[in-house]
């Protein structure tokens, strides 16, 4: 019977460490690292219970897509019942998720009941990078004066070669809270290095638009990573903010009904502007950088933490996205003037960028923006552009970019490989998938 173990974690200061034990055909989705996580709080009056609750996100997703059961010797017993919960929309969204029990020695008390005075003065956090979407869920909940969560481990991960990455971020979030005078909170976790990222990737990719983490696990995952802090901090509600909206069917790891199932004792998460699009959330944001923040910058970029490079698809996409609401992109982090009209419309029809469906619906989402107002363009080049985009092949230009044959065949040869064969190839493997990694994620 497939099955994975799950050690007490340990806890030394504020990091905590716990091993994992899978059955034997389950090895080759783990890499034998244990899985640590470091907040920048001590832990020592953090129970059990929730202290797994980082390892288990993370795990749990692994174990339903093998039919696998999970045993922990402690679990809080909010987080069992969410876990229930999330397995459900997560196997009614993938059909090669065949779902497992979790089954624990011991469960903790059920949470708490709040009353009226004490929700009101509830302390809330957000997941932050100064994204468009988390600095427009920052707007709809300023009045909350929620702490920001930024987190090493996804995106920007524990490789030495990522230290300045993370010093950007780290000063760019902090600078941010320090002028709204907000909390911080910095996490950093291997939680992609403990899961053998390239294997699980080589055996689903073939089902999912994205990488494993973001069509799969990185709801679940990113707010698990937070339940240690939360309790911490007496947090009674986190956000995530979407990257979709209504409307949008696409099999995305972080979605209303995975986020909003997610809770554990004291805190209840929660998916957040899902009713607006990208454009809608970039309105949001001019009209807070016209009442509140006029020098206000947006960090998006695929290949930058230091700034924008305003020339990946996803700096381009931000800046018309940011003309459309009324604002100028050099104001606010992009490079931009009217001759990227041509180099946008070039990159996109010769498929110089790996793009999925759900930059399909970003780019139809601005289309729509176009046809939907009287603006008139503020050049010839950007009047071309727009005229082009109304009758683009959107479905075309994502078909026609993607990962090159050589990666696919590679990634089906790792995923039927023997273990041992695998493990001698992983280096190479890892290296070449990385590239592609790091540009699909995030939004």
């Amino acid at each position: 019977m497939s099955s994975i173990t799950v050690d007490s974690p340990t806890v030394s200061g504020s990091t905590l460490e716990c091993d994992v034990s899978p059955s034997p055909d389950l090895r080759r989705f783990f890499t034998a690292e244990p899985f640590r996580v470091s907040y920048d709080r001590p832990l020592e009056d953090v129970p059990e219970g929730i202290l797994v609750i980082p390892v288990l996100a993370q795990v749990c997703p692994v174990a339903w897509a093998n039919g696998a059961d999970v045993y922990v010797e402690e679990v809080d017993a909010t987080f069992a019942r969410a876990l229930e919960d999330v397995q459900a929309s997560l196997c009614a969204m993938h059909d090669f998720l065949e779902g497992g029990e979790l089954y624990a020695r011991r469960v903790t008390a059920q949470e708490p009941s709040v009353d009226e005075a004490d929700a009101a003065d509830a302390d809330s956090a957000l997941l932050f990078t100064g994204g468009v979407d988390s600095t427009c869920s920052y707007v709809r909940h300023r009045e909350e004066n929620p702490t920001l969560v930024s987190i090493r481990g996804w995106t920007i991960t524990m490789d030495p070669a990522d230290d300045q990455d993370w010093t950007h971020l780290r000063d760019r979030v902090t600078e941010f809270a320090a002028e709204r005078d907000l909390d911080t909170a910095f996490i950093e976790t291997n939680a992609l290095s403990a899961l053998d990222h390239a294997m699980l990737l080589a055996h689903y990719k073939r089902y999912v638009d994205g990488a494993w983490y973001s069509s799969v696990g990185h709801g679940l995952g990113l707010l698990g990573l937070c339940a240690p802090m939360a309790y911490a901090r007496t947090i009674d509600d986190l956000y995530v903010a979407a990257t979709h909206w209504d409307g949008i069917e696409l099999e995305w790891g972080s979605r209303p009904d995975i986020d909003d199932n997610v809770r554990w004792t004291g805190t209840q998460c929660h998916h957040d502007a899902y009713e607006l699009t990208r454009q809608e959330r970039l309105d949001a944001i001019a009209e807070y950088v016209a009442s509140d923040a006029p020098e206000l910058e947006l960090q998006t970029c695929n290949t930058r933490m230091d700034g924008n490079c305003g020339r990946c698809e996803k700096c381009y996409r931000t800046a018309v996205g940011l003309r459309l609401s009324g604002l100028e992109p050099t104001a606010h982090g992009y490079p931009f003037d009217e001759s990227d009209y041509r180099e946008l419309r070039t990159a996109l029809e010769q498929g110089q960028w790996v793009l999925g469906q759900d930059e399909r619906y970003m780019w139809e989402d601005i289309r729509e923006r176009v046809r939907e107002t009287d603006r008139e363009p503020e050049s010839a080049a950007e009047r071309e552009f727009f005229e082009w985009l109304e009758t683009a092949d959107l479905n075309a230009l994502v078909s026609e970019s993607g990962p090159p044959l050589s990666h696919r065949v590679l990634r089906a040869g790792a995923r039927n490989a023997p273990t041992p064969v695998y493990n001698a190839a992983y280096p190479a493997w890892k290296a070449m998938k990385t590239g592609l990694h790091r540009v699909r994620m995030g939004r």
